[in-house]
């Protein structure tokens, strides 16, 4: 059974995932490889249905097959971090039945936001965002959805990253929800950096909309634990009205679709 599954309007079902990059050498134990998560990802992905989409660490080839996990009335926008558009990449995957595509940027998260694969806060990685504007074709309502993945090993890079992203949220006016994986828990830092002023809100913080248990969102495929930390969230402006929100650890038979648990939230806008 899916957590959440297909809804309808005029709610919005939001996910996000990092998928977990394919990495044939690194990591060459069975529970992390592509081709064995891969048909996992898609039964997840059969289940749930979501309306709204943010993927972490997709290659080229993986955002191409999550899309056509998802079905043909889905479509994406990004691509990779790297300077040509090549990488991974943390593309946003939408049902085109509901929504209308209005606009879309892709910047770094650096002093250098247009230069591709710019790094210059202490990150050795690119980080990204991909910012779009939808139309809600059921309800007619204009809104963002922004997605990212912040460093996981520079402490100023993912402040100055949250700096970032709260700015770009702050300049618009519309209702925005915010999808990623920040690399650090609930409560630090970077966290506290996008929640300021009551810019967003962490949707899990609605603990009468939680349908799960507060479980860390990195398994590293293990079984979930209460006590690790919960790096992926799924964040708002305060416009937005939260119905339900969990934390999806189902494991299939054969195993994890990925190292992280995907978060997923139904939300109305205001």
């Amino acid at each position: 059974m899916p957590l959440i599954g297909a809804i309808p309007p005029p709610a919005l079902h939001v996910m996000t995932y990092n998928i977990r990059r394919r990495m044939p050498t690194l990591y060459p134990v069975m529970a992390d490889r592509w081709g064995h998560r891969r048909p996992l990802l898609q039964r997840l992905l059969d289940d749930e249905q979501p309306t709204l989409l943010g993927v972490q660490e997709a290659l080229p080839e993986q955002a191409s097959f999550v899309r056509h996990a998802l079905g043909e009335r889905y479509r994406s926008i990004g691509h990779g971090r790297e300077k040509g558009g090549r990488g991974e990449g943390c593309p946003i995957f939408y049902d085109s039945e509901r929504m209308r595509l209005l606009d879309f940027t892709q910047t770094a998260l650096s002093d250098t936001p247009d230069a591709q694969g710019s790094t210059t806060w202490g990150n050795r990685t690119p980080r990204v965002i991909v910012d779009a504007t939808f139309g809600d074709l059921a309800t007619g309502i204009r809104f963002r959805f922004v997605n990212t993945h912040f460093d996981n090993r520079s402490r100023i890079s993912r402040v100055r990253s949250a700096e970032r992203l709260r700015e770009v949220v702050l300049a618009s006016g519309l209702p925005t929800v915010v999808t990623g994986d920040f690399n650090v828990d609930g409560g630090m830092e970077a966290h506290q950096i996008l929640l300021e002023g009551g810019t967003l809100v962490d949707t899990w913080s609605d603990v009468g909309a939680r349908i799960t248990e507060k479980w860390g969102t990195f398994l590293n495929y293990h079984p979930p634990q209460h006590d690790r930390k919960r790096i992926d969230w799924i964040l708002a402006t305060p416009d937005v009205e939260v119905e339900k929100v969990g934390i999806n650890v189902t494991r299939f038979e054969h195993g994890w679709p990925s190292d992280h648990a995907a978060v997923q939230a139904v939300v109305q806008l205001g």
